[in-house]
């Protein structure tokens, strides 16, 4: 009888646990769409971008093109909670931070060396199906550069 309700309690941990995740309209694999994204000559392509639940954290996994035509792929694991979590495999970045201010709403910091070099907030449009990401940084002559960016769902 123990081992029975330690199951049942156990399976509606794990029930509740995916259902959170579910909930997240951001999970799921999300490929550019050029024609409607809006980015600078010269800007990086993240052509794919997967999140996925890993553990209680979210993992997030981007493939590209740089600027100079070589191919960029970087992962970053951790929460919506505001604190830095490490970047690997971008020089360009050492970690980044989320929140989520709203269902479909994520906000995002990009720092290299302690110091926000990109801003970001991603939005999930109420389908599901599309969501646009809009950045901003500072380019070498002190100008603010913002890209737009548009994804479908796969």
């Amino acid at each position: 009888m123990r081992t029975r309700t330690i199951l049942a309690c156990l399976a509606v941990f794990f029930a509740g646990f995916a259902l959170c995740f579910a909930a997240d309209p951001n999970m799921g694999t999300w490929k550019l769409n050029e024609a409607k994204s809006k980015l600078p000559p010269g800007a990086t392509k993240n052509n794919t971008v997967v999140w996925e639940a890993a553990g209680d954290n979210v993992r997030i996994t981007v493939d590209g093109v740089a600027g100079d035509g070589k191919p960029v792929h970087h992962e970053w694991t951790g929460k919506y909670d505001t604190k830095d979590y490490p970047v690997t495999g971008d020089p360009n970045q050492d970690t980044r931070s989320y929140k989520k201010t709203g269902d479909r709403t994520v906000e995002f910091d990009v720092k290299k060396d302690g110091k926000v070099t990109l801003t970001g907030r991603v939005v999930v449009a109420a389908d599901g199906k599309s969501r646009t990401v809009t950045s901003t940084t500072t380019d070498s002559s002190g100008k603010k550069v913002t890209s737009t960016s548009v994804y479908d769902k796969q």
